[in-house]
């Protein structure tokens, strides 16, 4: 994996290959501030992006670009991300993200079912008083 991993000078770098890949700052800008014209939206993305500029995206933004990206087949720049922070990060399948789910929620279940009878016979105690 290592191998395959892009070169970028700088996260700001990373995040304008992922904009590139996804069509340039006025299709994402457009996305990112749909209350702004795609002109207005892709200088202010533009300004974002330049390490230069006081403008700066929003974590949750900085997500929906990868996310976006990823739909869009271009995984190389949360890759980057990752193992700038030591991290080996790969994507994950629909039928996997649907076990972890599952497991998720049996797991909870099990929590809460232990907890509701729990509850009950210490409610059961106090009546009992």
């Amino acid at each position: 994996m290592q191998a395959d991993l892009p070169f970028y000078e700088s996260p700001e770098d990373a995040l304008k290959a992922a904009v590139q890949a996804l069509g340039g700052t006025k299709q994402v800008g457009a996305l990112l501030w749909p209350d702004k014209t795609p002109d207005n939206a892709g200088r202010l993305l533009s300004d974002c992006l330049n390490t230069g500029r006081a403008e700066k995206l929003e974590l949750s933004q900085v997500l929906r670009i990868f996310l976006l990206a990823k739909e869009r087949g271009c995984q190389s720049p949360f890759v980057w991300f990752a193992a700038e922070a030591g991290y080996e990060a790969r994507a994950v399948t629909q039928a996997e993200e649907v076990d972890r789910l599952t497991l998720v929620v049996e797991q909870s279940s099990k929590i809460l079912s232990a907890a509701v009878t729990a509850l009950e016979r210490m409610q059961r105690a106090r009546a009992a008083a």
